[in-house]
């Protein structure tokens, strides 16, 4: 019977742990799964965001159940740069790191993109922008799925308080001392993977470091692209297990 591992999944802006509700049977029984959802969102909605109130749920998810089974801890986009930050204050916690639509630095031009993008948003107002994104769940998923989606609810309340953490928090160094291999999976088409070369010259401590491009996958490839996504996580759930994976560096794109 294969090693049990545990994968931490922390999910975006936006969005709650119910975007990954087509992990669980691509992924198999063999691995334990934990779906958090962070504060002003899915089912801590009415919880006001702060950076370190984010961090202590990422905590608490990697801390849960039989402390003996590895860990794998994995984010999209703001739960990308929420899960970099907890390893860096943890680096040597983790069997395994990735960052999924993550790989921009949050400062400079970086910065300006993520304060156009959370304006735009705040502008639209949460009607406006619910609409918006359930035209855009729909055109792009299966409906049950996107159905799930809108019945599980978006938070729109703490997106100037996690992006700001962001900004404030988020650099590249933060993976320096991390000694679990690291994962950086952007989609082909993201704005957000733009300083992946950074990102991963950045991470000196890890045994390796792997770049996947997911071919035509926008900033949510991971709703789009689950089994893209999956193969590319199987990566790190084979190392904790204590599989063979391919040493150092290496960049390609998803199977």
């Amino acid at each position: 019977m294969p090693r049990p591992v545990r994968l931490v999944l922390v999910h975006g802006s936006q969005l709650s742990h119910a975007m990954w509700a087509r992990y669980e049977a691509l992924l198999g029984p063999d691995v334990e799964l934990v779906l958090p959802d962070l504060p002003a969102h899915g089912a801590r909605r009415g919880e006001p965001f702060t950076w370190d109130g984010a961090l202590a749920v990422v905590g608490e998810a990697v801390e849960a159940g039989d402390p003996d089974v590895p860990v794998v801890l994995a984010g999209h986009s703001l739960g990308g740069y929420l899960v970099m930050a907890w390893a860096a204050r943890h680096p040597d916690r983790l069997a395994g790191l990735a960052l999924l639509g993550a790989s921009a630095v949050p400062a400079g031009p970086g910065a300006a993109l993520y304060r156009a993008i959370a304006g735009v948003e705040q502008r639209l107002g949460a009607d406006r922008m619910s609409r918006a994104l359930d035209r855009q769940f729909d055109t792009m998923l299966p409906p049950a799925f996107a159905a799930l989606l809108k019945e599980a609810g978006y938070g729109f309340d703490g997106i100037p308080a996690a992006w700001a953490g962001v900004m404030g928090e988020c650099r590249p160094s933060m993976l320096a001392e991390v000694t679990a291999p690291v994962l950086l999976v952007n989609g082909q088409l993201d704005q957000l993977r733009v300083d992946a070369g950074r990102f991963r010259r950045a991470a000196r401590s890890a045994p390796w470091v792997h770049v996947v491009t997911v071919p035509r996958g926008l900033h949510v490839f991971p709703l789009t692209h689950p089994a893209e996504t999956v193969a590319a996580l199987w990566e790190l759930v084979s190392w904790a297990r204590g599989g063979p994976v391919g040493d150092g560096v290496s960049e390609r794109p998803a199977p």
